[in-house]
């Protein structure tokens, strides 16, 4: 439950967060004749909603397991994933197809002020990102780990922001559309972005093995353990905020079939109390020869 306690608070704050500085950004790019502004406080609209889904997905995969969900339900975290990386695909599809359209429209300079803006945007913008990314680590949330990828990726379009505008107030008339050009190259990132928030969540959902640190501390763990001579196959699949781990450890062939369930409950008390982000382990015992 700490856990959960944990990401729901970094959503929040995302959810405040976005809704505060996609106001900021529509009025002073409104205000300000930044494009590149405007394309920020879309992307960050729509962070709103996907916040959102992350929220409601935190909450629902830590439903406690029941009947027809013996594996908890934890899936639900890479599902959202895959809707949020949604959003973020359609915002820099629409930041991208806005750039193209003002790019070719006579428009006048950006303001100065929206450099102040700006600045102060990607500042905050990368401190939520630190925030909610330490605490997706925390959790091991891969939900809350793609909503800190929106922090980050925010940060970088303001800062495409800040250099497009800087370039058409450095050069003055006739490079207007340089605010646009970098709300383009903005929704290249976004898009390169989607890739790596997407590539983890479709891993997690294809049990694919990336936990090699993992299976080496439990390796390590498993022959503290009284009656366990070595361990074999170690899988690994990731369920929400937690892991199941399959083992097979080897002990004394000689011993009786009580002797070896004792030992391998032992072992999976023993895994759990040292390694908190476990939530089971099923153990096969195979006999040393």
């Amino acid at each position: 439950m700490k856990d959960e306690h944990q990401a729901i608070r970094a959503t929040y704050l995302s959810i405040f967060g976005n809704a505060g500085l996609a106001l900021v950004k529509g009025l002073a790019g409104f205000f300000g004749n930044s494009y590149a502004l405007m394309a920020d406080a879309i992307e960050s609209t729509s962070d709103i909603f996907s916040s959102i889904l992350v929220l409601f997905g935190i909450k629902f995969s830590t439903k406690p397991a029941d009947k027809n969900h013996p594996y908890g339900h934890g899936r639900a975290e890479p599902l959202i994933t895959f809707l949020v990386v949604g959003f973020l695909v359609a915002s820099a599809v629409i930041i991208a197809y806005q750039s193209l359209q003002h790019i070719n429209t006579p428009h006048e300079l950006p303001k100065p002020f929206t450099l102040i803006v700006l600045g102060l945007i990607i500042a905050i913008k990368e401190i939520f990102y630190r925030i909610v990314k330490r605490k997706s680590t925390l959790t091991n949330s891969s939900a809350l780990a793609a909503d800190a990828w929106h922090h980050r990726s925010d940060a970088i379009t303001s800062a495409a922001a800040f250099l497009g505008i800087s370039i058409a107030l450095f050069f003055g008339k006739g490079y207007e559309s340089a605010d646009d050009w970098a709300a383009l190259l903005a929704s290249g990132i976004i898009l390169y972005n989607s890739y790596m928030i997407f590539r983890p969540a479709l891993g997690e959902i294809m049990d694919e093995h990336v936990y090699d640190h993992l299976v080496d501390e439990i390796r390590d763990h498993s022959k503290k353990v009284d009656g366990v001579i070595d361990t074999e196959k170690c899988f690994i699949r990731k369920i929400g905020m937690k892991y199941h781990v399959d083992l097979h450890v080897i002990v004394n062939s000689h011993i009786s079939v009580k002797k070896g369930h004792d030992i391998a409950h032992a072992l999976k008390n023993y895994l759990k109390q040292q390694m908190p982000q476990i939530a089971d382990v099923l153990i096969h015992v195979e006999p040393h020869e």
